[in-house]
């Protein structure tokens, strides 16, 4: 496939593939890919009848299927998408939008098993997805991968020492992965949110005294509001789509203007 003829598939005729896509910014991210025009999505995650609520939740015009996927077992990952593959005949479009139980936590205060659960937790869901695509979009010469990552992979931040690390893992792989498949025509780019409003992830942060401190004064830079998940679904969308066609290796901070400070 050459550089400058990728093949680009109309969402319209686009199979799409969300690891998390049964809550949050993942469920969002499906809601927005069907109200755009795609008609084949695959939600994955671990537990069945939050899928189910999804599928009822998402109930339109698109055949929305749910398959129970341990996103942080790579065997997993690949076995889901290889079922959406046999259900749609492709996936055309691949987003990770997982999320973690892992809090912030200064380095001395953290226990050995927090520093590996915190990496894998957050690290190998996207790069397993990716993986897991890349042969199927190779062969049908294209396709869009996103990750949803956070600003933890730009900015260091105390107390998010192992969640900045498995974010920047996040950011280079893709970028690096970005690199390698291009000439095969599959774009790879990653959305960095900060606070994203109306999501568990917000809940669980300040629930924290520590956490809710530290976003505290991050939000304080975010003079142009914090995104809600529909903001950054729209985002993704936006990326995986015909009109960002020529766009790949990016890792872009949607956060109301807190890195801009």
């Amino acid at each position: 496939m050459s550089e400058t003829s990728p093949r680009v598939v109309a969402f319209d005729e686009a199979s799409a593939f969300v690891l998390g896509g049964t809550s949050g910014i993942g469920l969002a991210v499906a809601r927005v890919l069907q109200d755009k025009g795609v008609r084949r999505i695959m939600l994955a995650a671990r537990n069945a009848e939050r899928g189910q609520a999804a599928i009822e939740a998402l109930r339109g015009p698109a055949d929305i299927r749910f398959i129970a996927c341990d996103a942080t077992d790579g065997a997993s990952v690949a076995a889901g998408v290889a079922a959406a593959q046999a259900a749609f005949g492709a996936v055309d479009i691949a987003v990770s939008a997982t999320t973690a139980e892992t809090m912030l936590g200064l380095v001395g205060n953290l226990e050995m098993r927090d520093i590996e659960r915190g990496l894998s937790g957050i690290a190998l869901p996207p790069l397993y997805l990716a993986k897991a695509v890349l042969a199927g979009m190779k062969a049908r010469g294209g396709g869009a991968i996103v990750s949803v990552a956070s600003d933890a992979a730009k900015v260091a931040t105390p107390g998010e020492a192992v969640i900045g690390a498995a974010m920047a893992a996040i950011a280079m792989f893709s970028r690096t992965l970005a690199m390698e498949a291009k000439r095969d025509g599959i774009r790879v780019n990653v959305v960095t949110p900060s606070l994203v409003t109306g999501t568990g992830s917000e809940q669980r942060i300040l629930a924290s005294p520590f956490a809710a401190k530290i976003f505290a004064k991050a939000t304080e830079k975010a003079a142009l509001g914090l995104p809600d998940a529909a903001e950054i679904a729209e985002l993704v969308a936006y990326l995986v789509s015909p009109a960002a066609a020529r766009l790949t290796g990016q890792v872009v901070s949607l956060n109301g203007g807190i890195s801009a400070a």
